[in-house]
């Protein structure tokens, strides 16, 4: 694996040309790490070089409990980011 967050069980592959050829291993590997409770995201390589911005856009839609890079300022567990107008 080429990334992975133990805390969110989140699992990245980045995939050059050579897992084209070694997908059975690869499936394997994925299999076990579902049953682990880990979610695997596979990426291409050239993907990530040649447009990293849409690659965190993907990663981001399969993960929806992972948090947004631009959380909303207003949004909180009851915390206040204003003090009260009076």
């Amino acid at each position: 694996m080429d990334f992975c967050s133990l805390e969110e069980k989140l699992v990245i592959e980045l995939d050059g040309g050579q897992h084209s050829e070694n997908q059975a291993k690869d499936g394997k590997r994925t299999r076990f790490l579902q049953v682990e409770g880990f979610h695997v995201v596979r990426v291409w390589n050239n993907e990530v070089l040649a447009n990293m911005e849409s690659v965190l856009e993907y990663i981001r839609q399969q993960i929806p409990k992972l948090p947004s890079p631009h959380p909303s300022p207003l949004k909180g567990e009851g915390e206040k980011i204003f003090p009260p107008v009076e």
